[in-house]
């Protein structure tokens, strides 16, 4: 588990490099693409809440990245239109856009530790 002081850098350095970057979505995922149309969200408003992510927010992370080896994973839950949503975002490579890996609703109740 992060510290509330390793929370707050990530969210820091992510929103930072988005604002330079922007995000890329990982839509060959059908849960990522289904939230959209199931809680009637724009894409814009997808990015909208991951700005919006605060300490409390967080859930767990950061989770090596076995599979690509690129930068760690942070997992976030936030409150979509009622139904609780699970975000799992990486900055991704330098240089580069940062990775929504998830976002679609959650499949267990989530835990926040820092809350």
């Amino acid at each position: 588990m992060a510290t509330k002081d390793e929370v707050e850098r990530f969210l820091l350095n992510f929103k930072e490099k988005v604002k330079i970057y922007n995000i890329v979505y990982r839509e060959d995922r059908e849960k990522n693409v289904q939230i959209l149309a199931e809680l009637d969200i724009t894409p814009r408003y997808r990015t909208d809440v991951i700005m919006k992510l605060k300490v409390k927010d967080y859930s767990e992370g950061p989770i090596p990245d076995t599979l690509n080896h690129l930068s760690d994973m942070w997992v976030f839950g936030k409150d979509v239109k009622g139904r609780e949503v699970y975000i799992k975002i990486t900055m991704g490579v330098p240089g580069n856009s940062t990775i929504c890996i998830s976002f679609h609703i959650a499949e267990h109740k989530m835990k926040y530790p820092l809350k």
